[in-house]
């Protein structure tokens, strides 16, 4: 299992292939992959940036905790957590989650419980810089998925 925390752009891609690539274990037929990038607009308005503010160390250990919340719910063989901090603009990469397990239906489940608790519960701070030269937190986390 790995979790971090980058302060920079990041390529989604490349980093799932150089996990894959360190890989010795042939015990996977499935990775499921969710990546999540920055929109430029964000209820109702045009957002020209953001700044994603965390707590060092509660944020590693929250998200440490969803990974283990889902290693105990399906048989995965690893998981994948990167995830952005500081000014992101618009199309940045903010997150990469991936699942890897035997089987598809495990590796999807994974994936998908990583990205939507991550969404839901981690210590995230958002503060979103519009286009009109205002800025604004943003007031909630997003919902989990049912």
């Amino acid at each position: 299992m790995s979790v971090e925390l980058v302060a920079g752009v990041f390529d989604p891609w490349a980093r799932l292939a150089a996990r894959q690539a360190a890989r010795t274990a042939a015990d996977s037929g499935a990775c499921a992959v969710f990546v999540g990038t920055m929109r430029d607009f964000n209820d109702g308005d045009s957002v020209r940036a953001m700044t994603l503010e965390h707590y060092p160390g509660m944020t590693e250990r929250a998200l440490a905790g969803i990974a283990d919340e889902a290693r105990a719910r399906w048989s995965v063989n690893e998981l994948l957590i990167v995830h952005r901090v500081g000014p992101i603009e618009p199309g940045d990469a903010i997150v990469l989650t991936a699942a890897w397990s035997a089987h598809r239906e495990a590796a999807f489940a994974a994936c998908r419980y990583l990205i939507e608790e991550l969404k839901h519960r981690a210590p995230f701070w958002k503060k979103e810089a519009l286009a009109d030269g205002s800025s604004r937190w943003v007031a909630r986390n997003t919902p989990a998925a049912g």
